[in-house]
């Protein structure tokens, strides 16, 4: 994709995509990191959608201000492990991070903390997704052929023709009803590979009602990603 500044105070570095299926000019702020991409339909020049970019300068510079901080998981921030902050201090002894009332405890040099974290959460999340999709898959009488983590920044989760299930580790740090909720979604693919009105009745049928859980991760989904597990 062409790169673009747009000046001003401050400046705003544009992403210019072209789309054979745009019918419009497009203008699209990611919420996870910020990247601001202008869509052109075929057809349109560059200079007419770079023109339509200015118009919106004052939208697109009050967007990025709007866009949650990051938070980089060391000691002293607050991480939250199934939607309950917890707030990240040393441990005095140990060799795996451990759970202590509203704490989590993480053991060694204070830059292998992120590190450390990111490994911890992985694991807990493998395990509640795990526990989670048994369930499902099995109240469906489907089994998947295998469960894989990614930290992806497009979907929460994913099942393949073949049976295999994807999840974002990062859903460890949601509210235990949504992690469940995706767990049902997908593996309700493994009898409905579409989002028809079958589909949505045996997502229904696994979970119940899941409205509350999709709008969670439609309006608060995307702060999963202001943690960041790298210095």
């Amino acid at each position: 994709m062409a790169q673009h500044i747009l000046e001003g105070n401050p400046p705003v570095e544009i992403s210019l995509r072209r789309s054979a299926r745009a019918r419009r000019i497009s203008l699209r702020v990611s919420r996870l990191d910020g990247r601001v991409t202008l869509t052109l339909p075929r057809g349109v020049r560059e200079r007419e959608g770079l023109a339509f970019a200015r118009e919106k300068a004052a939208w697109l510079r009050a967007q990025l201000v709007d866009r949650p901080e990051e938070v980089l998981a060391t000691l002293g921030a607050q991480i939250p492990v199934l939607g309950v902050p917890h707030l990240v201090e040393a441990a005095p002894s140990g060799r795996s991070p451990r759970f202590d009332g509203g704490a989590l405890l993480v053991p060694g040099a204070q830059e292998r903390v992120p590190a450390r974290l990111a490994a911890f959460l992985k694991e807990r999340a493998r395990a509640e997704l795990c526990a989670a999709s048994d369930r499902y898959a099995k109240a469906l009488g489907r089994p998947y052929t295998s469960l894989t983590l990614r930290d992806t920044r497009s979907r929460w989760g994913s099942c393949s023709s073949g049976g295999g299930l994807m999840y974002s580790w990062r859903l460890i740090m949601a509210p235990r009803a949504v992690l469940d909720y995706v767990a049902a979604h997908e593996v309700a693919h493994l009898a409905e590979m579409n989002h028809s009105a079958a589909f949505w009745e045996t997502v229904t049928a696994l979970y119940g009602d899941y409205r509350a859980p999709r709008r969670w991760l439609r309006e608060s989904g995307g702060e999963l990603h202001r943690y960041r597990f790298k210095p």
